[in-house]
């Protein structure tokens, strides 16, 4: 079946992810960000740019959105509703909480709509190669007709269960990788400063026990002190303040997800929320008095 396709939020994992539903599906596709550049660049993959996203709301039959903040992702959502058509398929990507989701799915439903929680985990490069984790909450018949779409993005395309459970199991992935990401940090800061070579170090346990995804795509980045965004800790923090707030609701603690949000905080408040990932090896390096380089 084919659908009319808008993509909204075209950023540094949305803009990837719009390319390869332009180059793949065979359609036009609309776009929409609220930074001209991304525009810009969609246009110049094949994308159809609107300049306001009404036109995607009472055009498209699919529309996917990866956007920063909550605020914003309830804003959209809620002007889909107002502005969309009957059978409109929402598709929320962001890292959205999965009280959000649940309280917006009747909302939805109630306008002739459909709505799933879409979350991914890959990153900017696993975006780019259109090779991402795509964990779906809501209706299944509603995954199963837009899942094509889907696939377009994602090599690993997953049914979770009704509404909200999309974001659960991306709060769980993301709590997993926060964990490794601190893991890696640590590490790596204390062997610099007991004298080893960082670079042997990853060479010698890259391929043994310790191997991991995460120490495969992020210590190189540390390495070449590269601590651009492919995936920022922004994005990340939003996860794990997710993960506290669905703990608290569950009446259970999380004492490793707490360590991981004390470090991001410690970020945020020193400006370097905005960095990558592997940033997070600055408190240590701080305190150690290091550089892991």
């Amino acid at each position: 079946m084919a659908f009319t396709i808008g993509f909204i939020g075209l950023g540094v994992m949305g803009g990837p992810m719009a390319a390869n539903i332009v180059k793949k599906c065979g359609t036009k596709v609309y776009g929409y960000d609220v930074v001209p550049h991304q525009l810009e660049a969609f246009t110049a993959i094949g994308g159809t740019p609107v300049k306001d996203p009404e036109e995607i709301y009472k055009k498209c039959d699919v529309i996917l959105q990866i956007l920063p903040t909550h605020p914003i992702i309830i804003n959209s959502i809620e002007q889909i509703i107002k502005h969309g058509k009957k059978g409109t398929v929402i598709v929320d990507m962001s890292s959205t909480s999965p009280d959000i989701i649940r309280d917006l799915y009747p909302k939805v439903k109630s306008a002739g709509m459909a709505l799933l929680d879409s979350p991914v985990s890959g990153g900017n490069i696993g975006a780019k190669q259109g090779n991402l984790v795509i964990m779906c909450g809501g209706d299944e018949a509603t995954f199963d007709k837009v899942k094509p779409v889907l696939e377009y993005m994602g090599t690993c395309v997953t049914y979770m269960g009704g509404p909200g459970c999309g974001d659960v199991a991306k709060i769980a992935n993301n709590m997993i990788v926060g964990c490794n990401l601190l893991a890696v940090s640590e590490a790596f800061a204390l062997a610099t400063k007991a004298g080893l070579d960082p670079a042997k170090l990853f060479g010698a346990i890259k391929d043994g026990f310790a191997q991991s995804r995460v120490m495969d795509v992020k210590v190189p980045k540390l390495l070449r002190r590269d601590f651009s965004a492919d995936a920022r800790i922004a994005v990340h923090y939003k996860d794990i303040k997710n993960a506290e707030h669905l703990a608290e609701k569950l009446g259970v603690k999380l004492p490793m997800t707490d360590v991981v949000l004390n470090c991001m905080t410690r970020m945020d408040k020193a400006g370097l929320i905005d960095e990558d990932q592997i940033a997070l090896v600055k408190p240590y390096e701080k305190d150690m008095g290091v550089e892991v380089k």
